[in-house]
């Protein structure tokens, strides 16, 4: 159901501009483009610099890792092989935090350190047994026996395109090192008993440079691709599990749904405190007055009684004002369409609203939806100049989408500390999200997701 406030905009469901991946940088500063500035880039060299350290790395964490291990298992017909295990596993984490240094460092992949280990009591005993039930102890194991191969692979690759590379792109340079020293035209590319072909006159050696050339282009993207395994590797196994990481997503969301509350709860009541409750009590003072004067001067209690009236009338609609701000009754007794329509109504620009919803969500989430479109729409007034608005309510599979657009001056961002900040973590706390795409001079587009449940 479409209600209309203004001029209608079109209804765009799509997501932002800002929402989606950033766009590759083709031209740096230089002006050449990628796979030509890619040999000579920090980035490139730190990868390659990368994929060197791994192989010592792996040899000295494989041969820990086997080494332990097998001691371990063969001394588990005494209680010697338990203590031996927890100390690999306990090893293997400690390279684990090695290797997450190292690939932030080289390589740019922030990986968070896995869940502690949480001991019921001090002791070497619930030690051992927490790094054993460890599940971050057992993929650190992991990560040290595919590491291994992976890094011997990753480094004959590498280092082979890396010096055929740039050989064959300087052979013209070093080319009559074959004349004068080894007494053979050129570098032999194929020889027999009978017949023998050396790279040895100029378009030959022009080729073997062009080849040189196309390896060196090459090997920087190589390079990545296999530094790209490793930073999979990196994260799947040496960082925290899905689990605990929606442990700690959970209990960051509870602390932000607890903190919301006690701020609602400390603005309402200094609303009453200073709103309604001063005039009630100033109303009560001013009906004792009157009541005192009702014999001795009767119009003038009348005036006292009058002027009360009008405060009361004033009382009344500050707290119908609270009790909107809090769960309006319209949103009770009618949805989001009307409760929408009515928030609308009251902003300082013209408002296009459409609610396409086939049923109504949990309370809940439509009081969630509700106080954001109340806050967007406040923002409407109070900061973007437009000239019209419009919101947009719908769902889409198992999420509830809201859009807010207006065609102000732009300039609105969430990470700034303002109150879409604000707005964003209380969506964070239920699972929401809010993208906002916002450039300067305009328009404005907030896009905010919740869960859907009926």
């Amino acid at each position: 159901m479409a209600t209309e406030y203004g001029q209608e905009h079109g209804r765009g469901h799509g997501h932002p501009a800002g929402s989606g991946f950033p766009a590759y940088e083709g031209a740096g500063r230089s002006g050449l483009p990628a796979v030509l500035r890619a040999p000579f880039e920090g980035r490139s060299r730190r990868e390659f610099g990368y994929v060197l350290l791994s192989l010592p790395v792996a040899i000295v964490l494989f041969t820990w890792t086997v080494t332990m291990v097998a001691l371990g298992a063969g001394l588990l017909v005494t209680f010697l092989g338990v203590p031996v295990l927890a100390v690999a596993l306990a090893g293997c984490r400690g390279f684990g935090a090695l290797e997450r240094s190292r690939a932030r460092a080289l390589l740019g992949v922030a990986v968070a350190a896995p869940e502690p280990l949480r001991t019921a009591k001090p002791g070497v005993f619930t030690w051992m047994g927490a790094v054993l039930k460890s599940g971050a102890s057992w993929r650190s194991l992991l990560y040290a026996l595919l590491q291994f191969p992976w890094s011997v692979f990753s480094f004959v690759v590498a280092v082979n395109f890396w010096v055929y590379g740039w050989a064959l792109l300087t052979y013209p340079l070093w080319f009559w090192v074959f004349p004068m020293y080894a007494g053979q035209g050129g570098l032999q590319l194929y020889g027999d008993a009978h017949h023998s072909v050396y790279l040895d006159n100029p378009f030959e050696i022009t080729m073997t440079s062009l080849v040189g050339l196309l390896f060196t282009l090459v090997t920087p993207w190589v390079v990545r691709g296999l530094t790209a395994v490793d930073g999979l590797m990196v994260r799947g196994l040496l960082g925290p599990s899905r689990l605990s990481a929606r442990v700690v997503e959970l209990e960051e969301d509870r602390g932000m749904v607890v903190d919301t509350a006690a701020a609602d709860l400390r603005r309402i009541e200094r609303d009453l405190h200073d709103g309604a409750q001063a005039r009630l009590v100033a109303l009560a003072m001013d009906l004792g007055l009157a009541k005192e004067k009702l014999r001795e001067d009767p119009r003038a209690a009348a005036r006292m009684v009058e002027d009360a009236h009008g405060e009361v009338k004033t009382a009344l609609q500050e707290l119908r004002d609270l009790a909107r701000g809090i769960h309006p009754a319209v949103l009770t007794d009618r949805g989001l369409d009307a409760a929408l329509s009515s928030v609308a109504s009251r902003c300082t620009v013209p408002v296009r609203v459409e609610v396409d919803l086939p049923a109504r969500p949990v309370p809940a989430i439509e009081g969630i939806a509700y106080f954001t479109v109340s806050e967007l729409l406040q923002n409407v007034s109070k900061h973007s100049r437009a000239r019209s608005a419009s919101v947009d309510v719908w769902r889409s599979a198992d999420r509830l989408m809201i859009q807010v657009m207006d065609d102000g001056v732009g300039g609105a961002d969430a990470t700034r500390g303002s109150g879409l900040g604000g707005l964003a973590g209380r969506l964070g706390a239920v699972d929401g999200v809010l993208v906002v795409d916002s450039p300067a001079g305009g328009p404005t587009r907030v896009i905010a997701e919740l869960p859907w449940r009926a």
